[in-house]
């Protein structure tokens, strides 16, 4: 099998699995942190500023679906060198993604550890680290009156797992998802937390996790920082995809990190709000980055980008409208201008640096504050 038949047989496994792997690119892009080819100017039409230093390492806390060739090339082309990732929730389909990274070897690994991310970047290779979204596929397993807890979490951390959601939108056998904000954490989901925290998991809250579970959730994680991967600013888009300060103040008291979507629906679209969104670019971008150095610091903020590539979502082909309705995202799905995709991450460190953040700041919400807290999580 020939390159490009690898990438689209795996992505029609995605669309059953949840691996989802782009198409092929012709040519690889230099890794490294200089501006890409398809960055020379702004959204504002000024050449962005170079991505940091040689040794800093830019992390997009959570990018949608799996690695895929599409989005390595973008990450190589944009200067980012660590990526979050889903994988499946199955060990045939996981064996399919494996085979991506060996055909790829020369290029990307799967990082199990923050000094595997150090050494992939010091051998100018990009790091994907492997997440769920959700708990929900671990079943009943942990709420069966009969039997025993046991799960299969434990195998998947082995393989690579280093950081689980509670829920995906709606509720589950732990909690309440974002369309269902008042719903605790359950007797499963506390256990559930308790497992996670114990084998060196990243809870992952907020965002698509309701309010109500996310706050129980940070409550029984005493002295383990717990993150949001991906979100926005409850405050400037009262999106149910988005977190009110209530949470981002727990998410911070834990030593946590809110990772910033580029979504351009959660930066503009409230509740009931079914009408056109406004495109909006860079600098309303910046204000989320801003909202959170200011209410509570800069270490507690990072890049969560949640971008899809060419992902199809649309509403009746990905997206079911009984669920998820119109007033939370819009068609087209969109990100927002000039942050498109992570290749145009310079225009991204550029308006911070308009806005003032100092060098030091600027790394710390590119990267360094995601590997403080895996580090703190993780360990060695």
């Amino acid at each position: 099998m020939n390159r490009r038949d690898f990438v689209k047989g795996l992505a029609a496994a995605g669309a059953v699995s949840g691996v989802a792997v782009g198409g092929a690119a012709s040519g690889a892009a230099a890794i490294g942190p200089g501006v890409g080819a398809g960055t020379d100017r702004g959204a504002d039409g000024h050449k962005p500023a170079s991505l940091l230093t040689q040794d800093d390492i830019v992390v997009d806390g959570l990018f949608a679906g799996a690695m895929r060739l599409s989005h390595l090339r973008e990450m190589q082309e944009g200067g980012a060198h660590c990526g979050v990732a889903g994988g499946p929730s199955d060990m045939a389909s996981f064996a399919a993604l494996l085979r991506f990274f060996d055909e790829y070897a020369d290029e990307v690994v799967l990082a199990k550890s923050v000094a595997e991310i150090r050494a992939a970047h010091a051998r100018g290779l990009v790091s994907n680290v492997f997440c769920w979204q959700s708990a929900t596929v671990l079943g009943d397993a942990f709420n069966s009156p009969l039997g025993t807890a046991a799960t299969s979490l434990r195998a998947f951390y082995e393989v690579g797992l280093r950081q689980v959601g509670l829920c995906y939108n709606v509720a589950n056998a732990f909690g309440s998802g974002c369309l269902e904000p008042e719903g605790p954490l359950t007797r499963a989901g506390h256990r559930l937390v308790e497992e996670m925290h114990s084998l060196g998991i990243i809870l992952d809250v907020g965002g698509h996790t309701g309010e109500r579970t996310t706050l129980d959730a940070i409550a029984i994680s005493d002295g383990v920082p717990v993150i949001c991967s991906h979100t926005n600013i409850a405050a400037i888009a009262d999106n149910y995809r988005c977190v009110s300060d209530r949470v981002i103040d727990a998410i911070a008291g834990t030593g946590g990190v809110i990772g910033i979507t580029a979504v351009n629906d959660f930066h503009v679209r409230g509740r009931g709000n079914t009408g056109p969104t406004p495109h909006v670019g860079i600098e309303e971008h910046v204000d989320q980055y801003d909202y959170i150095r200011n209410r509570v610091g800069v270490d507690h903020v990072g890049m969560g980008t949640d971008f899809v590539g060419g992902m199809a979502i649309p509403y009746g082909g990905g997206i079911n409208a009984e669920i998820i309705t119109t007033d939370m995202v819009s068609e087209p799905w969109r990100f927002i201008r000039g942050f498109e995709s992570i290749a145009e991450l310079p225009n991204v460190i550029d308006g911070l640096r308009r806005r003032g953040w100092t060098d030091e700041e600027v790394r710390k919400a590119m990267g360094a504050n995601w590997l403080r807290v895996y580090q703190q999580v993780w360990g060695g």
